[in-house]
């Protein structure tokens, strides 16, 4: 019997051990580990020392700050995605057979999708209490990674990925816009020509964040190269830098919340702005969405103009 041959397993709680084993060789970092699982770092360690005496080999080596997966711990990394899949496969199944009175909703959402995700979920859980709720919140390259490795049931991109074979649903718009302190000197000018605002000292998202793709694409199409003072890895470090006065940038009209706008930051006038992009829920072509899934999708249509601009008038 195949039990017979997995009794070791079994006889621990070894899902829980291997879902942090996943997260800490996929991360390569304890810490890295115990944020995305919303752990203290002591349980993830105790789990992950619990997973190495159940399997009977070490699976990590740490040398000087780095961790390695050892012999075992590849050969284990490597069935996990099997073996996820596989549940994950199973509770589909059952979701779709107990439809929207139970399941599992895996939600990953592009940086500035925080602002609005979060809303229309308390509001969609409120209608369906018995549905588990799981949001990631990742830029545009991490959202790429983690739908080419089917790790979520839906994604929301700032704008839709147009190198990948993939099922687009439109939200809501999603404006980008040119950012400044309330006391810059272009704050109060009109129709400011591009060229004009290129020359001012540019605050740069990350590399494989969509605002940065939408950013450099701008400065392409107006024949002009940024003149990048610093790149920062988030929005709010962004917004930040700005009040700062260390620079302009180019983000969402809804970087800075849904509220009215920062009294300390300006949206410049400029040419060409806003840039119009759109929210979109995007999954892979051949996916089989399971119904919350799709539930959530066609609830979020209905109700996300309503609980998210309504208050504001149009955007």
């Amino acid at each position: 019997m195949v039990q017979t041959k997995i009794r070791r397993y079994l006889k621990h709680g070894t899902l829980p051990q291997l879902s942090v084993f996943e997260a800490v060789a996929r991360l390569g970092s304890f810490t890295k580990a115990a944020e995305e699982l919303y752990m203290a770092q002591p349980t993830v360690s105790v789990q992950m020392k619990k997973l190495s005496e159940t399997v009977g080999l070490p699976l990590i080596e740490q040398i000087g700050k780095s961790i390695y997966l050892t012999e075992a711990g590849r050969v284990l990394q490597a069935s996990c995605h099997d073996v996820f899949s596989t549940l994950a496969k199973v509770e589909q199944d059952l979701a779709n057979i107990r439809g929207m009175s139970s399941g599992r909703l895996q939600l990953a959402v592009s940086t500035t999708g925080k602002y609005f995700a979060p809303r229309v979920l308390a509001e969609f859980v409120k209608q369906h209490p018995n549905v588990e709720v799981s949001l990631q919140i990742h830029n545009r390259a991490e959202l790429l990674e983690r739908m080419s490795k089917n790790m979520d049931d839906l994604y929301i991109f700032a704008s839709p990925p147009s190198d990948a074979d993939v099922v687009t649903q439109v939200i809501l718009p999603n404006p980008m816009v040119p950012y400044a302190n309330a006391n810059h000197p272009l704050a109060g000018e009109k129709k400011i020509p591009f060229a004009r605002f290129a020359e001012e000292p540019f605050l740069m998202r990350e590399s494989g964040s969509g605002t940065r793709m939408i950013s450099l694409q701008a400065f392409a199409e107006h024949g002009c190269e940024p003149k990048v003072r610093m790149e920062l890895s988030t929005n709010e470090a962004i917004k930040q830098a700005i009040i700062a006065g260390l620079g302009v940038s180019i983000m969402s009209r809804y970087t800075l919340g849904l509220d009215v706008s920062h009294e300390q930051l300006a949206v410049l006038d400029v040419e060409g702005f806003p840039i119009e992009h759109h929210w979109v829920f995007v999954y892979p072509v051949g996916k089989q969405l399971p119904v919350v899934a799709q539930g959530f999708m066609d609830f979020t249509r209905r109700v996300a103009k309503t609980l998210v601009f309504d208050h504001l008038g149009k955007p």
